[in-house]
């Protein structure tokens, strides 16, 4: 061996990066400790404690959950999933794989520290990845709300360092660590503003910038009080009319005579009832979600009364399809779905659950329950062909992640019916069952999906009940399903982020 050869030179030559970081880390840890946080010592401490097992986010989760707003909701949810995933990470790689001790708490006053030091091992923090995952994952789905729990996360991970459980590189990886959990859940679900659709067709409608012109008929009923007064707010000159149930079909007659815009407040009936009238006056309609499930408002992309609001102070509006039903003498406009079979039946057993239990074991307890009263399957002819049919489902455009439980849509101007069928069979069981535990239609042999513009069902028994957007009416004989592209001028803010 030549005399010159070192074989430890180019392992000491790496370690030496190293160790000139963690000195740097040790100098900034001691720098942390003896620099005098004001008014810290108060907060610090407690909030670190308080976000002990993720209680904090918890909580705030819960809160944003509470003010009963879409995005608030979605944001909740987003912000837990990223904080979940990051602490199974930290916990299954993160501290095992890197066995660094805790600093050493002598240079941090006795004030600062806390009660109970933890036991695991100090690279990377817990505690700062899942204040950045949540924060993160809030941000990602509404940047207002991100805003407001974006200091309280950074107040968190800072107090790791404050109270002497931590050298700050510990922070910054696992802040670093929660970030990218975050992203890895908006890449696996995506966010509404990226599942949205194109703001297509837009249209001419006109900008009202103090509400005036605008005629708002709100159904009492829906509970919308709140949401009209505060669009009253927004929009000063708007005339809001509060009305019964009963009384909404006499009330939106009366207010297309003096509106130069149709508003509207209340369930998906309601809405339904609304762009009629809408479509008979060739007005623009302004949507201000009041029900329940409120589908179309939130496809649309107006899910509170500030998003509508703004598309109505700028004129910002789109045209969208609707769906229309001929049978017999009656003609009907949806603008959601329409369907026929046991599906009534399967959605009103879900929807009495799924705030219970969710939407997918409700959808389950939903079949069962049409299996246990003995429902036969719906008898119809399709292109001359007699076919036995569960359900029948049409949606006004292409629903994703479709099952019992309809998804969204991201485009309400694509032209399309969306047709779902489960067929009917002598094993009544294994087909709904199958159809609510598949998700989307197209993936079991017991169902099918096609996307057309015009459906000719005929030999319907007499009676036959037929439900669309929440309301219900009996056909017999022949129905006609038809898409009206772009019939209906509707505001929608063209960007709805925040």
């Amino acid at each position: 061996m030549s005399p010159d050869l070192d074989l430890t030179a180019p392992a000491t030559a790496a370690r030496t990066p190293l160790r000139r970081a963690l000195a740097l880390d040790g100098r900034l840890f001691e720098t942390a400790a003896a620099w005098r946080w004001p008014g810290a010592e108060r907060i610090l401490p407690r909030l670190s404690r308080s976000a002990n097992h993720g209680v904090l986010w918890f909580a705030t989760a819960a809160a944003m959950a509470a003010s009963r707003t879409p995005r608030a909701r979605r944001a909740a949810v987003r912000g837990v999933a990223s904080l979940g995933l990051a602490s199974l990470t930290i916990n299954t790689l993160g501290k095992r794989s890197v066995r660094r001790a805790r600093p050493v708490l002598d240079p941090v006053p006795l004030v600062r520290q806390l009660k109970r030091q933890p036991i695991t091992t100090s690279f990377p923090s817990g505690h700062a990845a899942s204040a950045a995952a949540f924060a993160a994952g809030v941000a990602l789905e509404s940047p207002a709300w991100g805003a407001a729990v974006a200091p309280v996360a950074f107040s968190v991970a800072a107090s790791r360092v404050y109270t002497g459980v931590h050298f700050p590189s510990d922070v910054l990886a696992g802040a670093a660590l929660g970030v990218g959990a975050a992203f890895l859940v908006r890449r696996l679900v995506p966010t509404r503003a990226q599942l949205r659709g194109p703001a297509r067709p837009r249209a001419a409608a006109p900008a009202l910038p103090e509400g005036d012109g605008l005629v708002v008929v709100a159904n009492r009923a829906s509970g919308t009080a709140d949401r009209v007064r505060a669009l009253q707010d927004a929009l000063p000159r708007a005339e809001i009319v509060e009305c019964a149930p009963e009384e909404i079909g006499d009330e939106l007659e009366k207010a297309v005579a003096r509106a130069r815009v149709l508003g509207v407040c209340g369930g998906d009936g309601t809405v339904n009832a609304a762009a009629r009238a809408a479509l008979r006056h060739d007005l623009p309609l302004a949507v201000l979600p009041g029900g329940t499930l409120n589908h179309f408002a939130y496809d649309l992309g107006v899910e509170d009364e500030r998003q509508l609001a703004r598309a109505v102070r700028g004129g910002e509006a789109v045209r969208v399809d609707a769906g229309r039903f001929v049978a017999g003498d009656e003609t009907g406009l949806f603008l959601n779905t329409l369907s026929l079979g046991v599906y009534p039946e399967l959605v009103r057993a879900r929807d009495g659950w799924s705030h219970r239990i969710g939407g997918w074991p409700a959808g389950v307890l939903g079949a069962l329950r049409v299996l246990r009263a003995g429902r036969h399957p719906l008898e119809v002819e399709v292109g001359g062909e007699r076919r036995p049919l569960w359900l029948l489902f049409v949606g006004n455009g292409i629903y994703h992640r479709m099952g019992l439980t309809p998804g969204r849509r991201t485009d309400l101007a694509d032209g399309l019916l969306d047709v779902r069928v489960v067929h009917g069979s002598r094993r009544p069981a294994l087909r709904l069952l199958s159809a609510a535990l598949a998700g989307p239609l197209t993936r079991s042999p017991a169902h099918a999906a096609v996307q057309v513009n015009r459906l000719r069902l005929t030999g319907l028994a007499p009676g036959t009940p037929l439900a669309y957007d929440g309301e219900v009416t009996a056909v017999s004989g022949e129905v006609t399903l038809e898409k009206l592209p772009e019939a209906l001028t509707v505001y929608r803010p063209l960007d709805t982020a925040g």
